[in-house]
């Protein structure tokens, strides 16, 4: 049994996690209720035939994990996939093996068959999404500045409230997360 096939027998259901969640839950259920997945009887197909387990490595105060597990778990709905959830935090050994840009970056979604093998992984956040943070954190004064910690809570709140409210977002992270999961299946 791999070490990711353990993790996800141990882990709890996304349904659980968003249930349970103390911080942005609000606006993760907002998102998951707004999002409407496009028609893709394809893609919707290939998931239920395939029938793979999706892992996820996250925490709720974390904005993209607000933003992308809503979708996420729009996608496992209509195809009938089953995703589980582990604490980043309590976890950091399975994290470690899955950093992006050498950091802690969550979500993270391993994309596992039915018999534990890795097949791919996504995250933790859409190039379109990626492009938006950029370029909100790139007027920010530099960290030395006085008013600094100010500019950063009020960046934070603009990145969060695009995830909220950008349909076009939601729309980045499924075509993503469609690639990655078709090309992982195939």
């Amino acid at each position: 049994m791999t070490l990711e096939q353990n993790y996800f027998d141990n882990a709890i259901t996304l349904e659980t996690y968003m249930s349970q969640m103390e911080s942005n839950q609000e606006k993760s259920y907002s998102i998951y209720e707004k999002f409407t997945l496009p028609e893709d009887k394809e893609f919707i197909s290939l998931l239920k035939e395939k029938n793979p387990h999706i892992l996820v490595i996250t925490e709720d105060w974390c904005g993209d994990a607000m933003m992308n597990n809503a979708i996420l778990r729009k996608i496992a709905d209509a195809g009938d996939v089953e995703v589980r959830c582990v604490y980043r935090d309590e976890n950091l050994d399975l994290m470690d093996r899955y950093l992006t840009n050498g950091g802690r970056s969550i979500p993270k979604y391993i994309i596992l068959s039915q018999d534990g093998e890795v097949l791919g992984d996504w995250g933790p956040r859409s190039e379109k999404v990626q492009e938006f943070v950029d370029d909100l954190k790139a007027k920010l004064p530099e960290k030395e500045d006085p008013q600094y910690d100010l500019h950063f809570k009020t960046v934070i709140g603009e990145i969060s409230d695009g995830f909220v409210y950008k349909s076009e977002f939601w729309d980045s992270v499924y075509q993503e997360l469609k690639a990655v999961l078709t090309k992982s299946l195939a």
